[in-house]
């Protein structure tokens, strides 16, 4: 089961919950039993790489057309 996390907008607190899919957008209270919460992005999941960009590449700062 996924768990998906929310942040309290009354005490500012955050938690995470495990429901199924089909309720990620039901509402949710905070442990204090606050109700104004917000779900946040999770980045749980979300893999793969970056590619640093190539130095000296002819481009505009990387062949020298800045005046360098």
């Amino acid at each position: 089961m996924p768990t998906y996390e929310f942040r309290c907008r009354t005490c500012d607190d955050t938690f995470e919950l495990q429901r199924p899919m089909s309720e990620s957008s039901a509402p949710a209270s905070c442990p204090d039993g606050h109700p104004d919460t917000v779900k946040l992005l999770s980045m749980a999941g979300i893999s793969g790489t970056q590619q640093q960009p190539q130095a000296g590449g002819g481009g505009c700062c990387g062949g020298g057309c800045c005046g360098s």
